[in-house]
């Protein structure tokens, strides 16, 4: 399939993106495409994505038991690879913030990559509190390899490609999941896998972000950065922003030369609504290049 999407569009900061969370046995991003393996109502199966900038298009592969599940796996593409977005529109109101404005001639079309599935990608980020990128990914890694169910050997385009992602319904069930960190935060997993398990609703866009937001927060260990996060990779809220971030903060004080506190990054990003989360991501790609000891879930 092709799905076609406005230009510019940054491929290589979206396999970036991608290629530093890929989970051994889920995905495998290499040669400019992305593979990954899909799971719905209990059939498996795997997906390739690659770009083809001279027909300003995304060419997907999909191998999937069912044909009726196709508009439900490209829509998560959809997501994942932000192809819906205006770029245009919205590289040209952020660029209105002089001092956010050489962000975006640096990197034009930079997206705001999505989540494959809402579970998922909220597991991903609580996993990622206050942790390395590298270090949630092998968390998530690990919670594969215990809890993860086999892909079917017939619809996986790559043997590297074994396991789907665990479901919320497998996690609620367990008596506890084996994971390596602090039992508390395997507690909150288990509380967000139960909540998850019985709203089908509960990652879906409904009423305002700041609903949003609060919804989120009633589960036991989702603060407000995981809120926002969520609402940013898995709901889509163009205007969600976890200013909270060390890495936005530190992209913040790339560009200004100071470090803000988050309630000054707050006010500051006023002026970037309703595309706060794109801008996010330009502030996570400037605030990347200077050191630190410790790397955001950005």
């Amino acid at each position: 399939l092709q799905l076609r999407y406005r230009p510019p569009y940054d491929w290589e900061s979206m396999l970036g993106y991608l290629r530093a969370r890929a989970i051994a046995g889920i995905e495998v991003v290499e040669d400019e495409r992305y593979l990954r393996t899909i799971a719905m109502n209990g059939f498996t199966g795997s997906v390739q994505v690659t770009h083809r900038p001279e027909r300003q298009s995304l060419y997907v592969t999909i191998h999937f038991p069912r044909v009726q599940f196709l508009p439900a796996i490209i829509s998560r593409v959809r997501r994942v690879f932000d192809v819906g977005a205006d770029i245009e529109t919205i590289d040209a109101h952020l660029s209105l913030d002089p001092l956010l404005a050489p962000l975006i001639a640096q990197r034009p079309g930079l997206r705001a990559p999505g989540g494959w599935d809402g579970f998922e990608l909220a597991v991903r980020a609580v996993l990622g509190q206050q942790v390395s990128v590298v270090a949630g990914r092998r968390l998530a890694e690990q919670l594969v390899a215990n809890h993860g169910r086999r892909v079917s050997r017939d619809f996986a385009r790559d043997p590297r490609l074994a396991q789907v992602f665990p479901e919320a319904e497998d996690l609620a069930r367990a008596e506890s999941i084996q994971v390596g960190m602090p039992a508390a935060r395997r507690a909150a997993l288990q509380e967000l896998a139960q909540t998850a398990a019985t709203d089908p609703n509960l990652f879906r866009p409904f009423g305002t972000i700041e609903e949003a937001i609060a919804r989120l927060r009633r589960i036991r260990g989702v603060g407000e950065w995981t809120a926002q996060y969520i609402a940013l990779r898995a709901l889509r809220e163009t205007d969600a922003f976890p200013a909270a971030d060390i890495g936005l903060l530190r992209g913040a004080e790339a560009i200004d030369g100071m470090r803000p506190t988050v309630s000054k990054l707050l006010v500051r990003s006023e002026s970037w609504r309703p595309w706060r989360a794109y801008a996010a991501q330009h502030l996570w790609a400037a605030g990347a290049s200077v050191p630190t000891k410790l790397r955001s879930t950005y």
